[in-house]
């Protein structure tokens, strides 16, 4: 792996019983990117993120993160990986007996060496950086709107200051406004916080708007990994589909038009 790699897969075998859903997959990750995974139902997208959180184990192959195999058994180099991670999931997430304040505070409590007050201080600063004003604070999960709760669950992601994050369809359930608006604070916080993203999305939208690279998954593993711009000009049944759809060819608009041309 290289030093501008944070993440490199090899010979990746995922299987639940008899099924497998990937079998010799390899993937990196560069530094700073945002790197987006997409495949049809069932190709194991988020399985495959979840593994390189260390949530779940492959059958074989190696998962290096920062360097070291985050499935070789050291459960105190996991921690301080995962420490050094954070995850937006597709609905938020959010402990629903928790108030907002609590909901991002929690990561950093369980760390049990900050203090309340500058805890306090923290929590309010993440709030802040997602647009979230602070009279929201105590208001419990069932009182906020779609888009409210995917913010306070990307400043928790972000409360421990990680360097990786990962995004599991972070703009489903949110209307095209939302949705756009959600865009635009991950675009910020990625150049502001230099962070490393890796997202799954089926919103052809975001995905143009957001990726440096995408992965496509498909026949267990990476068929094709480029820019938005290589992908859509390689050939595959389910690359046609998915980026040459009525809603892909809207999508591509953003794309320089040499490339729409292209595909």
């Amino acid at each position: 792996m290289t030093p501008d790699h944070i993440i490199d897969i090899r010979g990746l075998r995922t299987q639940f019983g008899r099924t497998v859903v990937h079998d010799q997959l390899h993937l990196q990750v560069r530094r700073g990117e945002i790197l987006s995974i997409v495949g049809g139902s069932g190709t194991g997208k988020t399985v495959l993120m979840r593994q390189m959180l260390g949530l779940e184990a492959p059958a074989r192959g190696t998962i290096d993160v920062y360097g070291d195999d985050i499935h070789s058994g050291n459960a105190e180099h996991l921690d301080y990986l995962r420490k050094r991670s954070g995850m937006l999931f597709q609905h938020g997430a959010l402990y629903s007996a928790l108030s907002v304040f609590d909901n991002v505070a929690q990561p950093m409590r369980e760390l049990g060496t900050l203090s309340e007050e500058l805890i306090t201080d923290l929590v309010y600063l993440k709030l802040h950086m997602v647009d979230i004003a602070f009279e929201h604070a105590r208001k419990m999960p069932a009182d906020l709107s779609g888009g409210m709760v995917k913010r306070i669950a990307l400043a928790r992601a972000l409360a421990l200051d990680p360097e990786l994050l990962f995004l599991d369809e972070p703009t489903a359930g949110l209307d095209p406004d939302r949705s756009d608006s959600f865009v635009a604070l991950i675009q910020s916080l990625h150049q502001q916080l230099r962070l490393t993203v890796i997202m799954v999305t089926h919103d052809l939208d975001s995905l143009f708007a957001l990726s440096d690279r995408i992965a496509v998954l498909a026949e267990k593993k990476v068929v094709v990994i480029g820019t938005p711009q290589e992908v859509v000009q390689f050939h595959h049944p389910f690359i046609d589909s998915f980026f040459r759809g009525g809603r892909g060819l809207r999508a591509m608009e953003v794309l320089p038009p040499s490339s729409q041309q292209e595909s």
